[in-house]
This record gives structure tokens, C-alpha cells and sequence, in this order.
């Protein structure tokens, strides 16, 4: 039984959550066997312009067999009517009982190595099918080094980076793990990360977050795991396309970079950067549609001014931790609406490219937040309106963008940039100040880069925000750009039911890069989801 909603004040001990539950399902202390905090969030709202923070917990319930059964029933009956508890059922693994094991898929190739491609290889071998993962980047400690030779020389290698290799773009964008799709393998992806070597904390901390420090440890332990269940990995491989069958309706064979490939499924986990791979597989038979996705800039502050603004002056940082935030602004009939997106307190802003030419800029932090900045995606929804007809059409628009914010800043992936006051105002910048991105800054005027209503939308966004943050359209505000692969302009068409790319019997798109996900966990469960409507199982 779950107890929704028990709240803690910030200064009050875990030890009153057992007579705090109890009292909120109405039911005797003495009940209660044992407890689990399923899930912690920090309210921070202000209330009265006064900042009352409080943790507020979901909490599972071990009841005693041997209290009174007719009294604590009807306790519990009328509690389930009123919505303060819930029945809980346990969490699905990735074997499943009801899998046909006489029935063998044959060998499965898996297409990219992150969350969705992870997880679709570990539930595809938990049921005994026979996995190859290909995997167009390296392996971690060869991708590290070029990303570090990257920063240090400006010197960017296609296929090692921030987008491509062991992890996929997850990797560097600080392991976030928070997500809406509410899907009970949300459990079992979180346990193996524990045991990976993840803080035990993410199990239920409604702001879940690895650090990209710490995921550089935990995917190495994971492909370990997987190795040891039979996967076998093969990275710089990359997908060049494929031959089917007579019918063309099955791919037999995977044609790479590294040689040909037999295979009996496919699974596409491509990510939202493949767009060579996906532009090679549409021209022979996979289904491709245009999507909307996010477009806008990163904003940067001092994270003390976000603490501030959230927790108010006198927070014990120590028990909360720095500061976040989730903003919205609703759009009006002439601006589109902004949202912030994968924000990074205590992070830095890193170039997160994979091809020459082009500059989009992402997030990250480490496990203990330590940067002195707070950044922020804030975004604007386009969709073929803006963009135009056809099913690259959003790719040629955002990667225009990417090609203009990287001739501005001089062709080197030094990010444009402009405080937000004179972003707001329409004016140059003079001086920049200090940054966590650290390929360097270059005073450039961002509201002329953009399209005017993508300007408009994120004027009257930050303005609202600011009264949300106070400080947050100050001169310690940068903005830095460009912002635009928080999701992808491309779906892989697919079955709803049975979760197949149309017109392929034997390939299944999913993640992020098919259209499907936008996150480290919904790109998981999507991963593990399709693999199960592999095996002739629904979930």
C-alpha cells in the first residue's frame, strides 16, 4: 500500500515519515512493519511571498499480518476511496513468464549503444535471444579521449564525441533520469544502475540524477553485465544500410562500415544525431515523417542566484542541495510558448556536435554539482509551419541555425552569446563575464540570429520568469546559443501495436532518435518495451 503525499518540513527528521504516514492513511503506528520512501520531491513554491519548504513523500507501506483484519480493512477501504492511499502492484522484470521460448527470434541486432539500445539488448537476452549491439562511436575510454582532445585542440572527430559512442548522448548530458511516463520498468532500469554503481538515492528522488562523472563509471559496469548475459558489442560500426529479403518486407543483412552483418531483427536505436544512418535507411524502405521538436538557447547564472531564488537566503544547502527549476510560459496568440529543459544546477554548457560546420550547445553536471553556474535549456515547439513540408524539412531548418550560430562565432565553436538584459532590449553585449563553456564566448547579437517569433517567445518568457527567480533577466544572466537538439525533428514510423517500423516485419525504431522518447529513462523504457513487443509480449 502506498501513503501519497506525507510531507516533511526541510528541518524535520526521516524518523516522523512511519506516525506522518500513519496519520495520513488513518490507520495505528503500531501496523506498520516496515517502510519504503517511494518517492521525495522538495515544494519550494513560495506561499504568501514567504519560502515554507517541505519534502513531500510517497511512502510503501509493510503491514503487519497480525493486526486487526475487519477494523484496519475498512481503515483501508475508505482511505482508498479518498485518494490519500493506493494499491501498488510490484514492479514487472525484464524476463517475462509469458514469453513463447519455443519460439526463438534468432540473432537480434541491436543499432546504438544508449539507454534505448542498452535496454533493449538486456530485455531481449534476460529472455534467452541472442544479441549483437553495433555501435557507430567507440567505447567510453576511446570516446573520453577524444572528447577531452576535442576541448582542448577544437579538433572534432565525426564519429567520437559528445553524440556518438558507448552510452550515446546521454552520456555527456548528465544522467538525468526523471521522467512522465509513469511505466513500472522504470523500477528495474534504476536497480541495475544501483548496483552499477549509481547513488542508491535515485530510486526515489523525484529530481533522480546520476552526474555524467559517475555514468563514466556505471556504463562500463553495465556493458560488463550485459556481456555476461551473452551481448556481444561491436563499436565503430557503423550503420550504412541494409539488403532484405525477396519480399522486402525482412532485413536479412546489415551492411557497415566494418562489413556485413547477418541478422534476424533489428532494433533502432539510433539517436537524434544519426541523421546520415536515417537518410541512408529511408532510401531503401524505412518510413520516415517529420515531427515537432525544441528549439531556443541556453541561459546561464550564477547557481547562488538560483539558490537564492528558489530556497530563499538563509537555505541549508547541505540537506537540500542546489537549486533547480522547472518554468513554463503558456504562449499567447502572436509568441509560442517556452519551457526550460534539462536543467543542470551546480553544471556547465558543452558543445554537443558530431559534424563539422555546425554548433548546437547542451547541459551537463557532475554527480556533486560543483560548478559555481546554473544553465538551462529554454525552448520554443516548432513544427512543419515554421519549418516547411517534407520529412528532412526539420533537419535542414535546424541544422541552418546550427551553421549560422557557428559562423557567428567564428567558425572555431566559440557559442554566441548576449546578456539577457540586452537580449531583451535588442543591444550588444560589451562584456560577457566569466562562463562554464569552455571553448569561449563571442558577444554576438542572438535576437537577430533567431526567427523574430522565437525571439518574441523567449522575451516574454524570461520576463515571467524572472518573477518566478528574482534575478533571472539581470545583468548575471548570459544566454548562449544555439539550443536545438533537446528532441529531434524525425519519427521512425512504427506500428502502434506491434511497435514495427511500416512495411518492415523484423525492424523495430525506438528511443529518442525515432521520434519515441526524451530522456534517459522514457528512451529505456521504450528500448525494453519494444523488445518485449519483439518477444510477442505486451507492456
Amino acid at each position: 500500500m502506498r501513503v501519497l503525499s506525507v510531507e516533511l518540513g526541510v528541518d524535520e527528521p526521516d524518523s516522523l515519515l512511519r506516525a506522518r504516514s500513519a496519520q495520513k492513511a488513518g490507520i495505528p503506528e503500531e501496523a506498520i512493519r516496515g517502510l519504503r520512501v517511494a518517492h521525495r520531491a522538495l515544494d519550494a513554491r513560495r506561499r504568501g511571498g514567504r519560502h515554507e519548504l517541505r519534502f513531500v513523500h510517497h511512502v510503501d507501506l509493510d503491514l503487519d499480518p497480525d493486526s486487526p483484519d475487519a477494523a484496519l480493512a475498512a481503515v483501508l477501504a475508505r482511505a482508498l476511496r479518498s485518494g490519500r492511499v493506493r494499491e501498488v502492484d510490484p514492479p514487472p522484470g525484464f524476463r517475462r513468464d509469458d514469453v513463447d521460448r519455443a519460439v526463438a527470434p534468432g540473432r537480434i541486432v541491436v543499432v546504438g549503444s544508449g539507454p534505448a539500445g542498452l535496454y533493449a539488448a538486456w530485455t531481449l537476452a534476460a529472455n534467452g535471444v541472442a544479441v549483437d549491439v553495433i555501435d557507430r562511436g567507440p567505447a567510453l575510454r576511446e570516446r573520453s579521449r577524444a572528447v577531452a582532445r576535442f576541448t582542448r585542440t577544437r579538433e572534432l572527430d565525426p564519429e567520437r564525441n559528445l553524440l556518438f559512442g558507448e552510452g550515446g548522448a546521454g552520456t555527456y548530458s548528465d544522467g538525468k533520469l526523471y521522467t512522465r511516463t509513469q511505466h513500472g520498468l522504470e523500477a528495474p532500469i534504476v536497480e541495475t544502475l544501483i548496483e552499477a554503481g549509481a547513488d542508491p538515492r535515485i530510486a526515489f528522488d523525484a529530481r533522480a540524477h546520476v552526474g555524467t562523472d559517475r555514468l563514466h563509471r556505471i556504463l562500463p559496469r553495465l556493458r560488463e553485465r550485459l556481456e555476461s548475459m551473452g551481448v556481444r558489442f561491436h563499436f565503430d560500426t557503423r550503420l550504412e544500410g541494409w539488403t532484405r529479403d525477396a519480399t522486402g518486407s525482412r532485413v536479412r543483412v546489415l551492411r557497415t562500415q566494418a562489413g556485413e552483418i547477418d541478422c534476424d531483427g533489428v532494433v533502432l536505436a539510433l539517436g537524434h544525431s544519426a541523421r546520415d544512418t536515417i537518410r541512408a535507411l529511408a532510401a531503401d524502405g524505412l518510413v520516415v515523417e517529420a515531427k515537432p521538436f525544441q528549439l531556443g538557447l541556453r541561459i546561464e547564472h550564477p547557481q547562488p542566484l538560483v539558490d537564492a531564488g528558489r530556497f530563499g537566503p538563509d537555505a541549508d544547502l547541505e540537506r537540500l542541495g542546489h537549486a533547480y527549476y522547472t518554468l513554463v510560459s503558456k504562449a499567447q496568440p502572436a509568441t509560442p510558448g517556452v519551457h526550460s529543459f534539462c536543467m543542470c544546477p551546480g553544471g556547465q554548457i558543452v558543445a554537443a556536435v558530431a559534424q563539422p560546420g555546425l554548433l548546437c550547445t547542451n547541459g551537463m553536471s557532475n554527480s556533486r554539482h560543483s560548478s559555481p553556474f546554473a544553465n538551462s535549456g529554454l525552448v520554443v515547439t516548432l513544427g512543419p509551419r515554421e519549418y516547411g513540408e517534407g520529412a528532412f524539412a526539420g533537419v535542414v531548418h535546424q541544422e541552418r541555425l546550427e551553421a549560422a550560430f557557428f559562423a557567428a562565432g567564428g567558425s572555431d565553436w566559440t557559442a554566441p552569446a548576449q546578456r539577457v538584459p540586452d537580449f531583451l532590449a535588442g543591444r550588444e553585449t560589451r562584456d560577457l563575464g566569466r562562463s562554464s563553456y569552455k571553448l569561449g564566448l563571442s558577444s554576438q547579437r542572438l535576437d537577430r540570429l533567431l526567427e523574430p517569433s522565437v525571439v518574441e517567445g523567449l522575451r516574454l518568457a524570461i520576463r515571467r520568469f524572472d518573477r518566478q527567480i528574482p534575478g533571472y533577466a539581470s545583468e548575471a544572466g548570459v544566454l548562449v546559443g544555439v539550443e536545438s537538439r533537446s528532441s529531434g525533428p524525425l519519427r521512425l514510423t512504427r506500428d502502434p501495436a506491434t511497435r514495427r517500423a511500416v512495411g518492415l516485419d523484423n525492424v523495430w525504431p525506438v528511443g529518442e532518435g525515432a521520434g519515441y522518447a526524451g530522456g534517459i529513462m522514457s528512451a529505456a523504457i521504450d528500448g525494453a518495451r519494444s523488445a518485449w513487443a519483439l518477444l510477442g509480449v505486451a507492456g
